[in-house]
């Protein structure tokens, strides 16, 4: 499936004081565009999944791990599980936060991701995700073992633990 192209108005942002689930994540702020309502008139469920891998992506561009890099290294992460949870929804034109975090792992094969989309307007949180990656080699498709740059790379923040499941 191709990606979907990024709207220009999608930034890295300094996470703000907002009480966020866990400390310091990496955050993009974008606004929310029509492409992106459903017939209820929210942001469909999907769409919350592309802002996960688009935020995911910027924060392995922002680690040194862009998507040229993978492919010069021949592997790339793949999901192999996801857990979203849906709190409110997200209506045209609101401002949202999309936020990750690299969870602690073995570091060998597999590595996850916490996501939490806020909007700042009123500090609420509209979904938390978690999601499960395994290293590929990109010629094969198979599991491989994480080559050292993905390891020291995708190692989770100094002090953060294994938060309690969605």
């Amino acid at each position: 499936m191709k990606r979907r192209p990024v709207h220009t108005d999608v930034v890295a942002v300094a996470p703000d004081d907002v009480a966020w689930d866990l400390p310091a994540p990496f955050v993009e702020r974008r606004s929310v565009v029509a492409d992106e309502i459903d017939e209820y008139r929210h942001v469909n469920n999907a769409v919350y999944v592309e802002w996960f891998d688009h935020v995911a992506w910027a924060h392995s561009a922002a680690l040194g791990l862009p998507l040229e890099r993978c492919l010069e290294l021949d592997r790339g992460m793949a999901v192999v599980r996801s857990t979203v949870t849906y709190a409110k929804p997200a209506l045209l034109h609101d401002v949202v936060d999309v936020a990750t975090w690299l969870l602690p792992t073995d570091g060998r094969l597999r590595a996850k991701r916490r996501f939490q989309v806020k909007r700042p307007a009123d500090g609420a949180t509209l979904a938390r995700a978690e999601i499960e990656y395994v290293c590929l080699q990109l010629s094969t498709g198979r599991p491989v073992r994480a080559p050292p740059e993905f390891t020291a790379r995708y190692a989770p923040a100094a002090g953060l633990v294994e938060p309690p499941p969605l």
